[in-house]
């Protein structure tokens, strides 16, 4: 299969401003770079299937009395009940498909850029970062941002498309994803060769390649930086990749980098968050001068809709019997929006009137961020195209990533330093002490909905954490889980840790309950290859128990144009 040339079929989705060159246009300009590499920026997200993947959703039909809700689209009810995802058109939004194609025309685009910068200045991929500064400067932040975009992109297709990174001999073992440095220059490239297909480890060396030969020439130097990988964004982002990949060390020095001296500085400042309505409180939480907005990502998404409207929520919790046997459904909604922590009782301070009801159904909520925005193409007949906003890095979520690092590196206290930060942010009065943390985290608890059972040993850990530290691991966990509702990172923390997830389900024309589990070693937790790529001859990557056996496709592919009448009304929960 081909990935498409260049930008040559992508349309920017933000601003409908950045000219994108077709086939007779030469990138020969350090202008012409910068504005190619606008729209490389992918304008779609697996936010929703990782969610529907996870626990932060849970089945209407099951715990709501008496409902047969359809799912807001066919392919969310494969999502959930972890089967090959496929019943879905091209054009759909949140498919694998939109990841697929969207995340390697990016990289298509990057590449494009690249080459027009090693044919402005010849031998610039020998060059050191110090050289390239001083030798071709008007190219040296967009080649920097070149290459930390396209380690970015891949970081998220293998996340998304391959196992969980373990330690070097496991993941030498797991299949990757085609990695992609050079523009296509025929007519049929097999990416299935060693030349661009990987293992989990070899596309974790090539990602990281990539982000140290970019990351000191990055930039703050653009008209919108949050739109772009500035600095800090750049720096959060290589902090989660060495997390993932467990160098705590290099961990911990990016997130300092990223956080300065003073975290309490850059984080949301929610007291200050416009509460007039719901739509001035998703544009303040989305101001993109805000200090806590590392890099904002625009998508064509219909997740509020979803949330707002359909079967799959966060949602509260029951019981029920089947053949006997009592079961409990957690609370999502308790264990994320609307919960008791370690340092607060009943719903966090900082959610309080800003989590909102589907119009439609008895339960279900989201998070005020959430809300779309909606772009006009004929006002007088009401259509137009959605648009979501997603926060890839944040300095919330950059410091949680810190706290992890300092408790594997053995710096407990600064562990939960890091925490109290992120609680006094977000206008918990009490102080977190390790006293806390043990006391709400007790796994001796049953059916304590804040902890889960982790797997590290089997996951490849070096470290396996044990007594405080666990229950440490187990507050940061729930509080990454708590700051990323939404986005999908959630996945990420359950196929690293091997988190068993358990899915009760109920189909709109059916009454049993359904319960499934998946496990660590389970090899649903990597989300299958988009249909047509399969279909173009790459064996499925769950065929192999995990991993991914990689390939892509052509086609930009189109967003849905939509209704603005579908927009629904939010109705806010409160104290």
């Amino acid at each position: 299969m081909l990935l498409a040339a260049a930008a040559l079929m992508v349309a920017s989705c933000q601003d409908k401003l950045d000219e994108v060159p077709d086939n007779r246009t030469e990138i020969d300009s350090p202008t012409k770079v910068a504005s190619l590499l606008t729209s490389a920026y992918p304008i779609s997200t697996p936010a929703v299937m990782l969610e529907l993947s996870g626990d932060n959703l849970v089945d209407d039909n099951v715990v709501v009395p008496a409902t047969h809700n359809a799912p807001y689209e066919d392919f969310h009810a494969e999502a959930y009940k972890w089967l090959d995802i496929e019943n879905y058109s091209q054009n759909a939004d949140d498919t694998p498909y939109a990841t697929w194609e969207a995340y390697y025309v990016g990289i298509s685009t990057v590449n494009h850029a690249i080459a027009g910068m090693k044919e402005m200045y010849p031998g610039i991929e020998t060059m050191s970062a110090s050289e390239i500064a001083a030798n071709c400067s008007d190219v040296a932040a967009s080649w920097g941002e070149a290459h930390v975009l396209r380690a970015y992109l891949h970081f998220v297709l293998v996340s998304v498309f391959a196992e969980a990174y373990k330690n070097e001999s496991m993941s030498e073992g797991d299949m990757g994803i085609p990695y992609v440095t050079e523009p296509e220059t025929t007519v049929h490239v097999d990416y299935s060769t060693s030349e661009h297909l990987h293992s989990v480890k070899g596309t974790y060396d090539l990602i990281e390649k990539d982000l140290l030969a970019g990351l000191p020439l990055i930039s703050d130097n653009y008209k919108v930086p949050a739109y772009h990988f500035n600095k800090n964004a750049a720096n959060a982002f290589a902090a989660r990749f060495y997390l993932f990949k467990r160098d705590y060390q290099k961990a911990l020095m990016y997130a300092n980098n990223a956080l300065g001296g003073n975290p309490a500085s850059v984080l949301r400042k929610w007291a200050s968050i416009n509460d007039n309505t719901a739509y001035t409180k998703r544009d303040s939480y989305w101001d993109e001068k805000a200090s806590c907005n590392f890099l904002i990502q625009s998508t064509y998404s219909l997740q509020w809709r979803m949330l707002a409207t359909a079967r799959f929520n966060v949602n509260t919790g029951t019981t029920f019997s089947k053949d006997g046997v009592t079961y409990t459904v957690p609370s999502s909604l308790d264990a994320t929006l609307w919960g008791s922590g370690p340092c607060w009782s009943g719903s966090m301070p900082c959610y309080s009137s800003r989590v909102y009801v589907s119009g439609e159904q008895q339960f279900g909520c989201y998070l005020f961020k959430l809300i779309e925005y909606f772009e006009y193409t004929d006002k007088i007949a009401g259509i137009g195209y959605v648009h979501m906003l997603y926060n890839p890095f944040s300095a919330d979520e950059t410091l949680l990533v810190r706290a992890e690092a300092k408790l594997y590196l053995g710096d407990r206290a600064g562990a939960i330093e890091d925490l109290n930060y992120w609680t006094t942010s977000r206008m918990c009065t009490q102080a977190l002490t390790l006293d806390r943390i043990q006391r709400f985290y007790n796994r001796a608890t049953r059916n304590n909905i804040y902890v889960s059972a982790l797997h590290p040993a089997e996951m490849g850990f070096e470290k396996v954490l044990t007594g405080d530290d666990l229950s440490v691991l187990d507050c940061i966990l729930h509080f990454r889980r708590i700051e990323t509702i939404h986005n999908g990172d959630r996945w990420y923390d359950i196929k690293r840790y091997g988190i068993t997830v358990t899915h009760f389900y109920r189909d709109a024309h059916e009454d049993e309950i359904h319960i499934d589990s998946l496990t660590y070693n389970d090899k649903r937790r990597v989300l299958q290859l988009p249909k047509n790529v399969i279909d173009a001859g790459y064996p499925p990557n769950r065929a192999t128990g995990g991993g991914s056996a990689g390939g892509y496709s052509t086609g930009a592919g189109n967003a849905r144009a939509l209704n603005s009448k579908a927009t629904i009304q939010p109705v806010v929960l409160s104290n």
